[in-house]
């Protein structure tokens, strides 16, 4: 058994090259970038906004398919409207309006919700 009092001291081992003895450093924040016109019309990147269309699109055309609402039957409806507006004349505004009003107690209550979603994240 060897007294480790009687050994003589160790000096640290050397620092292999390359290696930095300073403590490392927080890493800085990325700098804001300006976004292009196109990120900002689109509201994020090109690649993003194609895969969150992609899937709601998905999940809206299995609704309609549910529903048995073709793509045709859409295209249909809105020429047959427009020539429903052209054959009624006047009377066409008020079934505009029944549209309008029948469509704004879908989309009102669905706008408010996700307006009231977007200020609890604020």
């Amino acid at each position: 058994m060897t007294d480790r009092m009687s050994e003589p001291p160790r000096s640290a081992p050397e620092t292999p090259p390359g290696w930095t003895t300073s403590p490392p450093r927080a890493p800085t924040p990325p700098a804001p970038q300006q976004d292009s016109a196109l990120i900002r019309f689109l509201g994020g990147s090109p690649g993003s906004v194609f895969l969150r269309l992609f899937f709601v699109s998905l999940i809206v055309g299995a609704l309609f398919m549910w529903l048995d609402i073709r793509p045709a039957d859409i295209l249909r409806g809105i020429t047959d409207l427009i020539d429903r507006i052209s054959r009624l004349g006047f009377n066409a505004f008020r079934e505009i309006i029944d549209y309008v009003l029948v469509g704004a107690a879908v989309v009102v209550p669905i706008w408010l919700v996700l307006r009231l979603l977007n200020m609890r994240d604020r």
